[in-house]
């Protein structure tokens, strides 16, 4: 029932933690991370455990993406390669 809805997250803002999903969706971080599961077991999206430090205190969650998408380019101009002479 969440996937759709967490699918239509990742695939419009990218690469989010569990937490960030939550947020965004409105659906309750413990629903997040069961449709996670599930997800991941059939390989729709990518997904590993990461710690971050927000003020020295630790926060365990999940990055995830969705497999095999590659977003846009940034739009703007790009830099050429530097050769050496």
């Amino acid at each position: 029932m969440h996937a759709a809805i967490i699918i239509q997250c990742l695939k419009k803002h990218g690469q989010l933690l569990d937490s960030e999903i939550a947020s965004q969706t409105g659906i309750p971080l413990a629903a997040v991370r069961f449709s996670l599961t599930g997800l991941s077991e059939r390989g729709e999206i990518s997904s590993c455990s990461i710690t971050r430090y927000n003020k020295g205190i630790a926060v365990e969650g999940f990055l995830c993406r969705i497999s095999g998408f590659v977003p846009r380019p940034a739009p703007g101009r790009k830099s050429a390669p530097r050769h050496k002479s």
